[in-house]
């Protein structure tokens, strides 16, 4: 079955270009022109992954994004014509798994839907994780390997994106190593990824408030200056 991609975006000549584009790609798409139905419709259809422009009429795709990761992991490539590091790492902390600048090119961006298709769909590269162990104890958390989200001490469940997802398995994976930030682009993200200088240091915060952890004095992703991140949370266990 063809993937299905939404595309959010109030240029209605390149939502028509890329419903034309990624359809003759092989991929089912719908197109809307801005964000106002954007949650009813994800429940209402199965969606494979988003796209979202930026700078949308009413809620830009900032807020929605963040909305969005409130309550699920869909991968989500954001549009923009704002290319400084700045608005990418804005992109990023709000939860987008990736950042493409207009103009681009179309073969560019099946690329990056691709990349990003493959990367939610696989299972993680040297996973260690079975069906058997869905949960992983780690201090007041428990982290669902399946359902890929966080439940605290209290019950309360908190939704990763995809890739906090990924980086909290490769972490969990790997206590108390020191991981470079080349190491975990490659962990997370495999040879094709495209990822910035700080998009690492962005998940890694992202993370950390998934954690409430503190950034200052951290219980759980520790910095190694020079060096990258450890992972060394107080307890780490298995439940089925």
């Amino acid at each position: 079955m063809a993937a299905r991609l939404l595309v959010v975006d109030d240029d209605r000549e390149l939502r028509e270009l890329l419903t034309d584009y990624l359809s003759r790609a092989g991929f089912d798409v719908l197109a809307r022109a801005d964000g106002g139905q954007l949650m009813r419709l994800l429940e209402q259809e199965a969606i494979d992954l988003l796209i979202l422009d930026l700078q949308l009429p009413g809620q830009d795709g900032l807020d929605l994004c963040r909305q969005l990761r409130t309550t699920c992991d869909l991968p989500v490539l954001m549009l923009t014509a704002r290319g400084t590091e700045i608005d990418r790492v804005v992109g990023l902390e709000v939860g987008a798994d990736d950042y493409l600048v207009k103009p681009f090119s179309p073969r560019e961006l099946l690329a990056r839907i691709k990349a990003l298709l493959r990367r939610s769909s696989a299972p993680m590269r040297g996973s260690r994780v079975t069906s058997a162990a869905r949960q992983v104890r780690i201090g007041r958390w428990r982290f669902d390997t399946e359902a890929r989200q966080l439940i605290d001490s209290d019950g309360v469940v908190v939704a990763l994106s995809g890739a906090e997802y990924r980086l909290l398995k490769v972490f969990i994976e790997r206590p108390n190593l020191v991981l470079s930030r080349d190491r975990l682009l490659d962990l997370t993200q495999g040879p094709d990824g495209n990822a910035f200088d700080r998009a690492i240091d962005v998940q890694v915060g992202r993370l950390r408030k998934r954690l409430r952890d503190s950034a200052r004095a951290p219980s759980y992703i520790k910095t190694v200056r020079g060096e990258g991140y450890v992972f060394a949370p107080p307890s780490a266990s298995r439940t089925s």
